[in-house]
């Protein structure tokens, strides 16, 4: 194992692309409400750095709700092709504009009008008010950029331990611990 968790996510992470069939970089995040009740759900971690992980979403999903209350998170990246998992905790914090800007800019045309009609996590009445909502801001854009939603951006989570887990025979798995220590990253092992 690396000694740093970020260039060791990154070795796993290309072995996991060139691997897995579909979505290699869908991971569950979790969050926790200011009452203390956890949720989670999928998402794309769309980038990666030594400061954090990024996906985006629209600012008025309850997983935004649950972050403007306890930013606290955590999330769990699980490859049946390589029968590893990595599990990350740690706070989360919104990516600035222009991260989020260029990121917006990059999706398809459909996801960018997604992006607009969707109230995420809103109740929906019938989908024809969605298709009708779709429709709606596809006319709205249809002969210019379209300009990411002041209510859409990314989260960015920013890690103070990670677990790598390597599936092993007779079920004796490797765990290798990482947790923060001021600026140094210390790593230790768990038992199965």
């Amino acid at each position: 194992m690396d000694a740093d968790p970020f260039a060791q996510f990154s070795v796993w992470f290309d072995q996991a692309k060139n691997s897995e069939p579909s979505d290699h970089d869908a991971v569950s995040v979790a969050s926790v409400d200011g009452s203390g009740r956890p949720t989670i759900r999928m998402v794309l971690m769309r980038e990666f750095d030594n400061r954090g992980f990024v996906f985006y979403t629209n600012l008025k999903s309850r997983k935004a709700d649950n972050f403007s209350q306890n930013p606290a998170a955590a999330m769990c990246f699980h490859w049946k092709s390589t029968a590893r998992q990595i599990r990350i905790e740690g706070l989360v914090e919104i990516v600035n504009d222009r991260n989020a800007d260029q990121y917006f800019a990059s999706r398809p045309r459909e996801s960018q009008i997604g992006a607009w009609a969707s109230k995420q996590s809103q109740l929906l009445e019938n989908r024809e008010i969605l298709e009708a909502r779709y429709l709606e801001f596809d006319n709205r854009y249809a002969n210019e950029p379209i300009p990411r939603p002041p209510f859409w951006s990314g989260y960015r989570l920013i890690p103070d331990h990670f677990e790598f887990w390597d599936k092993r025979p007779f079920r004796l798995h490797d765990r290798s611990v990482y947790s923060r220590d001021d600026d140094r990253w210390m790593l230790t092992k768990l038992q199965p």
